[in-house]
């Protein structure tokens, strides 16, 4: 009987290979501690630099563990919870240091924006209704990366810049779609060539410290104004049609 089960069991190369993928996904936290010295030291495009390695991490992981059936293999490590935790580092916790401590924010408001990105991210991730069937978002997604990414692009006088992130706060617990650049089926051919262009403009910009031209600014918004607010156009062309 034992020996039946044994054989049942994936092969140690196997098991080896989809522990890896944790590994890999766990590397992530690294490279916010990477991009966090960075953000001490006020080097915010090397920042950038290391929280967009993170982000093709966090992207390439999800398809590698499920094509290694990791949940399978290796069953007492949780895929998702440490997909969380990496995750809270990037794009929750090192972005919102640099964006209380740039100095983009009015001064009395960044401490108190900053503990508000933080807490309401924590509660978003632990909402188990934070995606749509359809994969899209609910809410604004805690993509406080790309946030602070824009803020140090637009580089807007300190009120425009602290109403923006009030605002992002408060939408992360209102219910409209977000597209999910990789899960949402729908128009995947587009929203893919969107983010390979998004990522050789931000690359770009962070080349040249932000100062990347009015053409490339443009082309970003254009961009993350599609990510955003694509669902909530394509359901009011459909309702009008």
């Amino acid at each position: 009987m034992d020996t039946h089960e044994d054989s049942l069991k994936p092969r140690p190369a196997i098991r080896a290979a989809a522990f890896s993928v944790h590994i890999f996904t766990a590397f992530g936290a690294a490279i916010a501690l990477l991009a966090m010295l960075e953000a001490v030291r006020e080097h915010w495009a090397a920042m950038f630099g290391w929280l967009g390695i993170a982000l093709i991490i966090d992207a390439i992981d999800g398809p590698i563990a499920r094509r290694l059936n990791v949940k399978d293999v290796q069953p007492n490590w949780s895929g998702d919870v440490l997909d969380l935790v990496v995750d809270f580092v990037t794009y929750v916790f090192v972005p919102a240091y640099a964006i209380v401590a740039s100095g983009l924010l009015l001064p009395v408001a960044a401490p108190l924006l900053g503990v508000a990105i933080i807490v309401t991210s924590a509660l978003y991730f632990a909402d188990l209704r934070m995606k749509a069937d359809d994969n899209h978002f609910r809410g604004f997604p805690a993509l406080w990366n790309a946030a602070a990414f824009y803020l140090f692009l637009l580089h807007w006088p300190p009120l425009w810049s602290t109403l923006l992130v009030a605002t992002l706060v408060v939408l992360t617990f209102v219910p409209f779609h977000v597209l999910h650049p990789v899960r949402v089926v729908r128009l995947r051919w587009l929203t893919m060539s969107l983010v390979v262009i998004w990522g050789l403009l931000a690359f770009y910009a962070l080349r040249m410290d932000f100062h990347a031209g009015t053409g490339v600014t443009v082309a970003l918004c254009a961009i993350a104004f599609w990510i955003s607010f694509s669902d909530a156009l394509i359901r009011l062309a459909r309702s009008l049609a």
